[in-house]
């Protein structure tokens, strides 16, 4: 029989000077540093001073030994704890207060050590608890459009086990997923715009499908950060689930993933990868049920240097995934499995290295298996470790170990033989470098090899196709610590260079991608953080990694704060990011679904080379990217980035007389221009800057990028008319209102002749109203341009044959418009006579050309039928009825022609139409014309198809005969 004992005992939460006979301490220990907040803390107690507050919520994180109380008036106390647990209830005092008067409830995340404090105004206020509880940020949906109004004072906060993210749920509406750096992983509440990413938009009634319509009362994650449990609060009967998947954050004791971008769910990995287009696209990959039913659930996930296989580890055991064969690789023995429970995993080449935890002795060690063949018979080679490993990395035949607190050891690896199961392969460790750093600084949660730069450029053109590894072993390493704070050690004499803080994850690049046509080589590395995504150059001066020039950020190459970084796909040129979609379908509630998004770096790289004036390099590395998607995109967000720093840069610097030298150096933004001027798409790229800022800055851009005349007469001359037409504004601008006009009606008469009516009614109306300010205007070389424009009148293929029979109307138009307006007459005139219907048609819609006003003066030019057969014969040749296009076209014609009683056409065309109302009501008023019509039809082969449509006529024409004679003649 088992006898349990409950010994109970209470006490009170309160300050340290609540028993004191000392009054005159209240303040101090009421407050904690800055010295500001004690100025300002004397008119009120704390809480337990009052007598009229309540504890509401209590957290003890065992980690930093602290306990946290929330008191019922918002105010929040930290509490110390002992080393074995909470002190002798009658010693418990309150320590530090944090001044707040909203908190409606606290989560403390203890590896991040930071304090995440919920607010009635439904923001989180996130704290740092390793600082004195200095302010982090503010997280909140206030940038996304909705405000405490919309979802009410926060209820609940849960971090995740790794403390990287946390979930946040509000008393009135909805529930959602941060990073520590504030990027939105995940929300339930739609967002009503149609720019959101994760939003798309969809009918109102949908609303009704949200889930946590009615609150979030409690949330809670489970063991692996897999599943999200929350509890609505006006449907507290039932509980809610949300799956996630996770990236791989390259930190503790797994490797980087270069090759592959990779997330993975509890039983399933997702590969990011590019199609046959380049987009980027989700693959599902399950895990083999005969493995993940008995290790469930995913622990570990890295790919190969190669990208050739997944290292996939579970519970217990690991398996491998080969991507070209689409095949798994397993342990043979499940006994052998068994004995492995993997803590991390690196890749080595064609060797993973697995850090396996003993349990039996309590130890740690790493197990070195070919990928060929997992079996303890094929292990090369087994390592113990000197205790719990923290964090891990490899680098060609080098891998660091790091223990806590912070003893750094280097092995280097030899390996003598062909790794094959043929051979007999024989593998060597050797201690090469051990660090025992002392610091008082937060431990490191990731630290990677920073590859020796080589001397010459990275950017050499390779021979064979790839360029060999160097063998040389790192002597720096970058570190990441748990606050944030990101550093370069120099492991040669121990001393640490901190670069910046505020960065959750990072990727080193630099001699990472050797392949051909990698886009990446210009970057020793990039970060992530609350300041977004930035960029680390390399520099190969005496000290690299401590130069001015290296620190420099790149602030445009930003996503939007609800895409989550992956990582890189050197091939494309682009970062990748993943972001939540949500999918609707019949179910109760909607999908959330991660979608791949790109961010491309190209941009940034070139604008870094020709900063340094490596104009070849960064010549050959655009000549690597022209195949690439978004290159025109890249090429145009250089030039935008560079001209905005430049016309952003203070005037004065700008004004400054230049000192005299031999050779003018040339400024960044001609660099640029010189640069763009190497591709095709440099005309449509400039002209694209140029609207996209301010008119006031043109002169700028197109003193480096070129006269606008010249500009426009290239693109007019290789045809590329859509970009012609952009630089009429400019030359508006520049040259004078006589230079765009004569531009224009060349280019009007261009794109008249190709046929391209939607671009040529663009140009008509900017000639019709920049004609009409040109008439206002007095000056004498806007007087002589009528003279000037006169040439282009008449300059159609088709030479009008009735130009004498034009109304008086047009002479009294200005000379401008005139000739805006003869030029579409001759073009109208052409189209007419070749029976080109459908062009018309879609002349008339684009321009808005008066086709009635022109039918009426040319009815017995140009648009005369000489004969009925050939003409129905033609025209239907040429309109081709059996599409639906044709017969609107047609329908469209004969509603002109019917409005200004154009016989001849209406019969063609309500012929070809089968529209026998209205040639009913033509030939009943016209029976000669009647009887010509029949006897066309009747006496030619070809009209055959017809014969029907002649007796539907016939029939109805004699009812209407003997409705004729019974009430009178026909009026």
């Amino acid at each position: 029989m088992l006898l349990l004992f409950l010994f109970s005992d209470s006490f009170k939460l309160g300050c340290s000077v609540c028993s004191s006979e000392k009054p005159t301490a209240v303040i101090d220990a009421l407050v904690f540093d800055p010295p500001s907040f004690r100025e300002n803390s004397n008119a009120r107690p704390a809480p337990c001073c009052t007598g009229n507050s309540s504890i509401v919520h209590v957290e003890l994180s065992v980690k930093l030994r602290l306990l946290v109380a929330l008191y019922s008036g918002c105010h929040i106390a930290l509490f110390t704890v002992g080393k074995k647990g909470l002190k002798q209830p009658g010693s418990i005092r309150v320590e530090r207060w944090l001044n707040t008067d909203d908190a409606m409830c606290t989560s403390v995340a203890s590896e991040q050590q930071i304090l995440a404090v919920g607010c009635s105004r439904g923001v989180v206020e996130l704290y740092d608890l390793a600082e004195n509880m200095r302010h982090i940020r503010t997280i909140s949906l206030y940038d996304w459009g909705y405000s405490v109004e919309d979802t009410g004072p926060v209820a609940c906060i849960s971090w995740t086990p790794d403390n990287c993210a946390f979930a946040v749920g509000w008393k009135f509406r909805g529930l959602t997923v941060w990073s520590v750096s504030g990027c939105r992983l995940m929300c339930t509440i739609r967002q009503t715009g149609s720019n959101s990413a994760s939003s798309p938009m969809v009918k109102p009634n949908a609303l009704k499908f949200e889930p946590l319509m009615g609150g979030t009362s409690h949330i809670q994650w489970d063991d692996n950060g897999y599943k999200l449990f929350a509890v609505e609060e006006s449907l507290s009967e039932r509980v809610l689930a949300f799956s996630f998947a996770k990236c791989c954050l390259n930190r503790g004791l797994s490797g980087t993933t270069y090759s592959h971008q990779v997330l993975y769910g509890d039983d399933r990995i997702l590969l990011v990868q590019p199609d046959d287009a380049d987009e980027l696209k989700l693959l599902h990959l399950n895990v083999p049920v005969s493995y993940i039913s008995q290790n469930w659930p995913v622990l570990h996930v890295v790919a190969s240097n190669d990208g050739m296989y997944l290292a996939v580890a579970g519970s217990h055991g690991l398996v491998l995934y080969d991507l070209r064969n689409k095949r798994w690789r397993f342990f043979g023995d499940v006994t052998q499995e068994q004995k492995i429970q993997c803590k991390g995993l690196l890749w080595l080449g064609k060797i993973v290295i697995v850090c396996n935890y003993v349990e039996s002795s309590n130890t740690y060690e790493l197990l070195f298996f070919p990928k060929y063949h997992l079996d303890y018979s094929s292990l090369l080679y087994r390592k113990p470790l000197l205790g719990r490993p923290i964090v891990m990395d490899v680098f060609q035949d080098y891998v660091l170990v790091t223990y806590s607190p912070f003893d750094v050891h280097i092995f280097h690896v030899v390996i003598l033989g062909e790794l094959s199961p043929a051979s007999n392969p024989v593998l060597q460790l050797s201690t090469v470098r051990e660090l025992s750093i002392m610091s008082p600084k937060s431990p490191p949660v990731s630290m990677r090899f920073i590859p020796e730069q080589p001397d010459k450029g990275v950017l050499k053109q390779e021979t064979n196709g790839s360029s060999g590894l160097s063998s040389e072993q790192p002597s720096r390493c970058l570190i990441l610590r748990t606050n944030g704070e990101l550093s370069v050690l120099d492991m040669d004499d121990g001393h640490e260079h901190a670069l910046t803080n505020s960065v959750e994850l990072f990727w080193v690049t630099c001699s990472q991608f050797e392949e051909k046509g990698s886009l990446i080589k210009e970057v020793s590395w990039l970060d992530y953080g609350h300041r977004g995504m930035q960029v680390w150059y390399p520099s190969h001066g005496a000290d690299p990694f401590k130069q001015e020039d290296f620190l420099q950020l790149d602030p445009e190459l930003e996503f939007d704060r609800e895409v989550y970084p992956l990582g890189l796909l050197p091939n494309v040129g682009v970062v990748v990011g993943v972001s939540q979609r949500m999918s609707f379908s019949t179910a109760e509630f909607p999908c959330f679904e991660p979608s791949p998004q790109a961010q491309t770096i190209l941009h940034c790289l070139l604008r870094h080379l020709l900063q340094r004036d490596k104009i070849e390099e960064a010549l050959r590395l655009a000549n690597l990217s022209v195949e690439k998607p978004h290159f025109s995109h890249c090429l145009e967000w250089l030039l935008f980035t560079v001209f905005d720093a430049d016309i952003s840069r203070p005037s004065a610097s700008k004004n400054q007389v230049p000192q005299k030298v031999d050779y003018p150096k040339k400024s960044l933004l001609e660099k640029t221009c010189d640069l763009l001027r190497n591709f095709p798409e440099y005309m449509d790229v400039v002209v694209s800057v140029a609207r996209k800022t301010d008119g006031r800055h043109w002169a700028d851009l197109f003193s480096a990028a070129g006269r606008s005349t010249e500009m426009f007469e290239e693109c007019f001359q290789r045809r590329w008319y859509r970009t012609a037409a952009c630089y009429i504004l400019v030359i508006a601008k520049f040259e004078g209102p006589a230079v765009s006009q004569y531009c224009a009606l060349r280019l009007l008469q261009a794109t008249l002749d190709e046929s391209l009516y939607e671009l040529a009614g663009e140009l008509v109306r900017f000639l019709l109203r920049s004609g009409r300010d040109f008439e206002n205007a007095t000056s004498d070389s806007e007087k002589l341009s009528p003279r000037f424009l006169g040439y282009f009148l008449f300059r159609s293929p088709y030479k009008r044959q009735s130009s004498d029979l034009k109304s008086n109307s047009m002479k009294e138009l200005s000379p401008h418009i005139a000739s805006v307006m003869n030029i579409l007459e001759s073009h109208a005139s052409y189209l007419m006579s070749g029976k080109e219907l459908s062009k018309l048609v879609a002349f008339v819609k684009g321009t808005q050309f008066d086709l009635v006003e022109y039918l009426q003066r040319e009815r017995l030019g140009s648009a005369r039928l000489e004969n009925f057969a050939s003409a129905l014969e033609l025209i239907g040749q040429k309109l081709q009825m059996n599409t639906l296009q044709s017969r609107l076209d047609a329908e469209f014609l004969l509603a002109h022609m019917c409005s200004v009683k154009f016989k001849e056409w209406i019969v063609v065309l309500a012929t070809l139409l089968r529209r026998a109302e209205v040639l009913v009501d033509l030939f009943r008023h016209d029976l000669r014309l009647w009887k010509a019509y029949s006897i066309t039809l009747q006496s030619h082969d070809v009209f055959r198809e017809y014969l029907d449509l002649l007796n539907m006529l016939e029939e109805q024409l004699c009812s209407v005969s003997d409705l004729t004679l019974q009430n009178g003649p026909l009026s």
